[in-house]
Parts: structure tokens; C-alpha cells; sequence
């Protein structure tokens, strides 16, 4: 997120590392449960995967893990299958090229990386290309803008974040869902353009194409760039000064956009297969409210992990409402006081609860999207497929499959566990492959 880094919550992010070094505790080796639950998420994160990764069997025997069910790894340079659940790039207010960001995660030892830009998938298919030097997998994934409104108290409004992750072949309905991303984009040049004028009016003089020129060429501008456009202009002394005085929610120069309501925002989540998971619960004025409501609405989880570790208040709402706790660095690549990308431990148990729930819907995504291409063998469909595919055929290249069939099964291979490709019921699709091969 951009502007909501610098409100509240429990801990500045300062103060939070200071606090990760308070961390320890006795540490012991993995549970029967943690041992089963780390070995199907790692089969799953290096799914079609060369990595050199030790196998689930020896991993699991080489880790300890903390109080918590932290993974702490034996031995010096050992590894640990970290996941990094929320990050940023230049195709919304992040500093790193998508590419970047990737060789940054790797650097960092993240083996599972979700690229989630403000409103936007653009980056995605550029993420998904670097990560294939360094053998981590992508889950395509995206930050939302929404807006809660109470229904008790209709004039209650806040902003409210949602995080949808997808499974590798991205959404189906697609169109959709652009659609709503589009729509909240072009909100945005609206919102910092109004930022600008109610800037100017209290006699601050950012300019418009400042505030462009920073954002960057097709990417919606923000509050970030407004801060900068700010600084840029010497109107303050830094960006948490320009939040803090002027761009804070319902301050001075605050101005909302065109974002849909967080319920229905969630449905469209749901019915374009993927996951969604409230971000950064503990900026908001009343999360209890908001949960509950979003509960009812289908959300899937809640960031409770940070980079000081579990939050106990958002993990106990996240019992009270039965959802997933995950988290991550929300890292944008500022440099100062934010989380590193990589520094948020889940637990092994948290990884395979999200994969338990994400996976059956991401399964039943790429089942449609199959099976649209298997009864319409468009090129359409067949871009649909491979739109953020990480496609590795195990003999030969890309350029040399012939076939479509070919190209699915290779999807498949990469996509999909042998369980999952015998649910997913790939012998009848392929079935209608052959019928269309044969005509």
C-alpha cells in the first residue's frame, strides 16, 4: 500500500524491527503435522520446477521451527521455503522494475513470490518471465481499491484493501475483472488530479505533470506521488510529512476516487477464481465491523504476519471468523523504515491452510479455462490459457510444440499435481482435444 504505511497501527515500522530482534524462544523439531503439511506445500512450490531445493522428506528433517511454527533451518546456509505474499512494483507505486523485484526475492531466498500491484496485473507476465532464472514461482495476485460502507451507518465510509491471488494462469472472466481494474485506474488520475487542486488551493504549488512525470508513463498515480511531487517541489521535508499533514484519509488534501464497494469486490474475486484476503487490517478505524462484514461476503483470510512477527489481535479476529492468516512485507523498495521483501515468517501450518483453500479454486479456474478452449479452440482461449503461464516443457522448447494439446499438457505439468490432474478430469478434456485434432 502507499499512503496507509504511514497511519497508525500498532507499530511504526521503525519500531518493528527493532522488535524482531526481541524474537527466540526454544526451538524443536517439526511436528508429525508441520512435517506432512511442509512437504505438500513444498511439492506444490516447485511443482515442474528444476530447483535444487532438498527434497520435502530431507527438508522436513533438517528444520526446526519456533514457538510459533516458524521455520528456523539447521546448519549454516541452510534453506527455508519463505514466501513472500505482498509486494510491489513500478506498474503501481513500487520502486523496482517487476524483474527486479525478482532477482531482489531471490536474493532474499523467497521461493514463492505474489507480484500484487495496486489495480493492476501489468506486471505479472514480466515477473513471471525473471523468476524463471531463479526457479520461484509466481502467484499472479493484485492489491485492490475498495470502499466499505457501514449499512448501519450509510454515511460511514473508509477505505479498504483487498488482496486477490491467482492461480498461474491468472483469472478467469478476465475481462472482468480488468474491467474493475480499469475503472478504479482511471478513478485514480481523477483523485490525484482533485489531491492536486485542493493542494494548490491551500496555496501549495505541485504541479500535474509533476505528479505525472514521477508515477511514471501509464501508471496511475497515487498518493505516493503526490507525496513525492511534494518533496520534489521542496513543500516538505519528506514524504511521511506530506501524509501526515495533508494526504491522510479525510485530510486537508484527501480525495477519494472511483473504487468499488468491498463486498461486491470480493464476489468478482470469487467469481474469477481467486482468493482474497483483507490487507493490512490494523489501519483500519473499526476492523471488527469490517471483518465481520467481509466474512459474510466471502473473504478468504487476513494479513496478521508482519516482519515483527504475529499480531495477536487480528489473529484472534481471524479465529473469531474462521479465516486464513497470512502476510507479507508490503514492500515497495523505499528504503526507509519499511520491511525487507522476504522478512515475513509464516508459519509452515499457515502456508498449507492458504494452499488448502486456494488451491481447489485455482484447480476448478484452470478447469474452466480448459474446457473453454477444449469446446472453442480460439486463439482468445488459447490466451486466456497461457496469459501468465510459466510454461516448461520437459524435453523440448516452446518453440518446438506443434500442437495445442501439446502446450496444455504441458500447462498442465507445471500447473497441477498428479492428484489435481486426476481431479480436474483431464482425460475427458484431452478427449475433446483429440475430437478437434481429428476434425
Amino acid at each position: 500500500m502507499s499512503s496507509n504505511s504511514y497511519r497508525g497501527g500498532p507499530a511504526s515500522r521503525c519500531k518493528s524491527k527493532k522488535k524482531k530482534k526481541k524474537r527466540g524462544g526454544a526451538m524443536k523439531k517439526m511436528t508429525t503435522e508441520q512435517g506432512a503439511a511442509f512437504r505438500s506445500v513444498t511439492e506444490w512450490a516447485f511443482l515442474g520446477s528444476q530447483s535444487s531445493f532438498p527434497s520435502s522428506v530431507d527438508a522436513a528433517a533438517s528444520f526446526v521451527v519456533d514457538e510459533i511454527g516458524i521455520q528456523k533451518s539447521l546448519g549454516r546456509g541452510g534453506q527455508r521455503l519463505v514466501f513472500e505474499l505482498h509486494c510491489h512494483s513500478k506498474f503501481s507505486d513500487g520502486s523496482f522494475s517487476p524483474s527486479k523485484l525478482v532477482e531482489r526475492a531471490h536474493s532474499n531466498g523467497v521461493k514463492v513470490l505474489a507480484l500484487t500491484d495496486h489495480d493492476t496485473l501489468e506486471g505479472i507476465p514480466q515477473a513471471v518471465e525473471a523468476a524463471r532464472r531463479f526457479n520461484i514461482k509466481i502467484i499472479p495476485g493484485v492489491e485492490i481499491s475498495t470502499i466499505f460502507t457501514s449499512r448501519s451507518e450509510p454515511l460511514w465510509e473508509e477505505p479498504v484493501h483487498i488482496l486477490a491471488y491467482y492461480s498461474s494462469c491468472g483469472p478467469s472472466r478476465f475481462e472482468d475483472l480488468d474491467k474493475l481494474l480499469s475503472d478504479i485506474r482511471k478513478g485514480r488520475f481523477f483523485r490525484a488530479r482533485s489531491m492536486v487542486e485542493k493542494l494548490n488551493k491551500l496555496k501549495l504549488p505541485v504541479k500535474w505533470e509533476s505528479v505525472a512525470r514521477i508515477a511514471g508513463e501509464g501508471v496511475a498515480p497515487g498518493r505516493l506521488h503526490v507525496a513525492l511531487a511534494m518533496v520534489e517541489a521542496g513543500l516538505v521535508e519528506n514524504q511521511k510529512q506530506a501524509f501526515d499533514r495533508y494526504l491522510f484519509d479525510g485530510g486537508p488534501a484527501y480525495s477519494t476516487g472511483r473504487e468499488p464497494s468491498s463486498e461486491e469486490t470480493i464476489q468478482l474475486v470469487h467469481d474469477t477464481g481467486g482468493v482474497s484476503v483483507l490487507a493490512h487490517p490494523w489501519v483500519l478505524k473499526n476492523p471488527t465491523t469490517i471483518i465481520r462484514s467481509l466474512k459474510e461476503a466471502g473473504l478468504h483470510g487476513l494479513e496478521v504476519y508482519r516482519s515483527n512477527g504475529c499480531l495477536s489481535a487480528y489473529s484472534d479476529l481471524a479465529d473469531t471468523y474462521d479465516l486464513l492468516k497470512l502476510g507479507g512485507s508490503d514492500f515497495h523498495g523505499r528504503g526507509h523504515c519499511e520491511s525487507e521483501l522476504g522478512s515475513v515468517n509464516l508459519p509452515v501450518i499457515a502456508l498449507h491452510d492458504f494452499l488448502q483453500v486456494a488451491r481447489p479454486i485455482w484447480c476448478g479456474a484452470i478447469r474452466g479455462s480448459l474446457e473453454s478452449y477444449a469446446n472453442d479452440p480460439s486463439d482468445m482461449n488459447l490466451a486466456r490459457i497461457t496469459r501468465f503461464g510459466r510454461i516448461q516443457a520437459p524435453k523440448r522448447g516452446l518453440d518446438d510444440i506443434s500442437r495445442e494439446e501439446d502446450l496444455i499438457k504441458c500447462c498442465m505439468n507445471s500447473w497441477l499435481t498428479v492428484d489435481e490432474r486426476q481431479n480436474v478430469n483431464i482425460e475427458a478434456i484431452q478427449s475433446k482435444y483429440s475430437v478437434i485434432s481429428i476434425h
